[in-house]
């Protein structure tokens, strides 16, 4: 028999496979790609459509709108290539380093910075973008679960958990400081590259098509250049392979030649410009939360401190993926407390990470996709869970940005699960057996998209944001104290002087909290002294900038201010209370500390002057006089002075002077007044 007349027969004891790829009783929309993609990235975006009339909010001053590389549009790039990503906003070497390790995240900055060129500085561009990004990575977590799940194999499955897993990690209200912040955007550049990657170097093992190789290390060396945390796909990706493929060892580390390539490129680059230090954060409780205050002096956490606290935070995250109904930006100590072993939060998140990972391992064998989305959890979180080197903070929601892809995956395998339980034994789950599994997941994403947009006004502002989340995390000391600066600042704005009034006290209430929490905060020290200053209580504002002064000596801004209220308080006695000597006892320590301020030499002089001492009057006005020569009045009050002790010829030369800056003068001293 001809090979072209051959049948193909299935050989005996053999019963014919019935294909799992059939989709037969399942509505169109369950299978439609284009549907889906233009579903989710709508989904993704629209959820944050409400953020974009939003202002300026927490760090994007350290990214945007005071970095001056970013301000400088695109003539600032080579200074973001070039520096710290924090050097741009503290512009200085050395302080830029305040974290382990330092940050080198330049590819979002040179976003901004872009934006600023073409734009301005306008937030609402910022957060049309950011929204943009999160819808597009939204689509890219599909069509990755659908390389990895494969609709020609098993449709229903692939199609399902892509949908689940891209639903579930679009609504998810953690996601909210990310994307309604602009400056977290580096989170989500970097998942967007490090999924972009991972699907093209699937795609090019299965298409055999080598240029998407090069697209995948160029887009995972993009991820990298926004956030240092995809450096973790390097575990993640191989795994993907071993669960998903059925390729070699020696085919999966080819697939993984671009990635390594891309992360040692940036690798490089990154400490060609930070150099190799790897040494940990400036030793204060703001920058190294891993640190207490006893007796006056800043202590490490014992071993059992250290653990037990990253334990609890690594069970705070897991609380926060499940139920994130309550949510704030801010965990700084000691809203998170110094935990022990005897706190049962520690001993809960212990049992919980072990089993996880037990599980993982015992499934690993047997290719579980649960498994793989327990470690991807657990690879993911590691870089950003204190364990390796402490990042800053205890915990933060926008760390659980990347990670929390392995909860929506895990939830879309365990409903087709449930779906697949529905069929009779040996049959194909069919559209009716996902009906309920859809009804459950359309409830989570309400409730979870609701929550989402409920969440993103809180982010409108400073102000909003923080006396909202001061509710969540009074035992924060950093929050308190950026309450207590934004009364402060917007107090000074604020015409009713009730309020006003209302706003200092309150601001004070905050900052004396924070001095609670953190007896050595010296910036909360100084923005009490600034809210006293404007209360006109200048003996508490004095003793304020002298506590922040205490804690750090060089600490200039405090120094300048102190010297400031020591004028505002000269004035104040000598002009409202009439208290001459009081007042030129303030202005005497105020000239110590501004010793070329033109108002300190003048009020002295005036102080002096009205006190009788014309002789010290003179010397003042004299010396106020050469540092503002083009000022008529320091002329005008220097001939006042001269006339005083009889010294006509000299007046007269200093009047003639005010009078040839400001003509209008000469009426006044013609008439002698004053």
């Amino acid at each position: 028999m001809s090979k072209q007349g051959k049948k193909r027969t299935n050989k005996p004891g053999k019963a014919k496979k019935t294909t799992v790829n059939s989709l037969k009783g399942f509505p169109s929309w369950f299978s439609n790609k284009q549907w889906h993609i233009w579903g989710l990235f709508a989904l993704g975006f629209l959820l944050y459509t409400n953020a974009l009339n939003h202002e300026y909010a927490l760090d994007d001053a350290i990214v945007i709108y005071d970095n001056m590389f970013v301000k400088d549009g695109i003539s600032g790039i080579p200074g973001i290539l070039s520096k710290d990503t924090f050097f741009g906003f503290f512009k200085e070497e050395g302080k830029a380093n305040l974290v382990a390790g330092g940050r080198y995240r330049p590819l979002t900055l040179i976003m901004f910075a872009i934006e600023v060129q073409f734009f301005g500085e306008e937030p609402m561009i910022g957060h049309l973008f950011n929204g943009l990004y999160y819808g597009l990575t939204v689509v890219l977590l599909y069509l990755l679960m659908l390389q990895l799940f494969r609709p020609k194999q098993n449709a229903a499955k692939a199609y399902f958990i892509a949908l689940a897993t891209a639903i579930i990690f679009a609504v998810h209200p953690i996601h909210t400081e990310v994307v309604a912040n602009i400056k977290g955007r580096d989170e989500i550049i970097a998942l967007l590259g490090s999924l972009a990657a991972m699907y093209f170097s699937f795609r090019a093992l299965r298409e055999k098509n080598a240029r998407f190789q090069i697209l995948a290390g160029g887009l995972f060396f993009l991820g990298l250049m926004s956030k240092e945390n995809a450096i973790t796909f390097l575990a993640v990706v191989p795994l993907a392979y071993y669960f998903f493929t059925k390729e070699s060892t020696s085919t999966i580390m080819r697939q993984m030649v671009p990635f390594v390539i891309g992360a040692a490129v940036f690798l490089a680059i990154r400490f060609s410009v930070l150099g190799m230090n790897f040494g940990g954060s400036t030793f204060e409780m703001m920058n190294d939360p891993f640190i207490k205050v006893e007796g006056g002096r800043y202590v490490a956490f014992t071993a059992a401190e250290r653990i037990a606290t990253v334990l609890f935070g690594l069970g705070k995250y897991l609380q926060l993926l499940i139920a994130p109904m309550t949510l704030t930006h801010d965990y700084y100590p000691r809203q998170v407390g110094v935990m022990s072993f005897s706190d049962w939060q520690v001993g809960a998140s212990l049992v919980i990470y072990i089993g996880l990972l037990v599980y993982s391992l015992m499934r690993l064998t047997k290719k579980d996709p649960i498994s793989f989305a327990i470690l991807y959890f657990l690879i993911t979180i590691s870089i950003v869970s204190n364990i390796l080197f402490p990042v800053g903070t205890h915990l933060a929601e926008r760390l659980l940005f990347m990670p929390s892809v392995g909860l929506g995956l895990a939830l879309a395998i365990l409903g087709y699960r449930f779906s697949k339980g529905k069929a009779a034994s040996g049959k194909l789950p069919s559209y009716r057996h996902f009906s309920i599994t859809l009804g459950l997941l359309a409830i989570v994403a309400v409730v979870f998209a609701g929550r989402t947009v409920m969440r993103n006004p809180v982010w409108k502002s400073n102000y909003t944001l923080f006396t909202t989340d001061i509710n969540y995390s009074p035992n924060s000391a950093k929050l308190r104290n950026a309450v207590g600066g934004e009364l402060v600042t917007l107090s000074v704005e604020e015409e009713n002087e009730t309020r006003r009034q209302e706003m200092l006290q309150e601001a004070v209430g905050h900052l004396n909290e924070a001095l609670r929490i953190h007896p050595n905060y010296k910036n909360a020290y100084l923005l009490l002294g600034n809210a006293y200053n404007y209360l006109q209580q200048y003996d508490q504002s004095i003793d304020a900038y002298q506590q922040a002064l205490r804690i750090d000596p060089a600490y200039q801004q405090a120094r300048n201010n102190l010297g400031i209220t020591y004028k505002d308080a000269g004035k104040y006695y000598g002009e409202t209370k009439g208290e001459l000597d009081k007042a030129i006892n303030y202005l005497k320590r105020a000239i110590d500390i501004l010793p070329n301020e033109y108002e300190v030499l003048r009020l002295l002089g005036v102080a002096h002057g009205v006190k009788g001492d014309a002789i010290a009057a003179v010397e003042y006005f004299t010396l106020a006089a050469n540092e503002q020569p083009k000022d008529a009045m320091a002329w005008y009050n220097l001939g006042i002075a001269h006339r005083t002790l009889g010294n006509t010829e000299i007046s007269e030369q200093h009047f003639q002077k005010a009078i040839e800056i400001d003509p209008n003068l000469r009426a006044r001293i013609e008439s002698g007044g004053q």
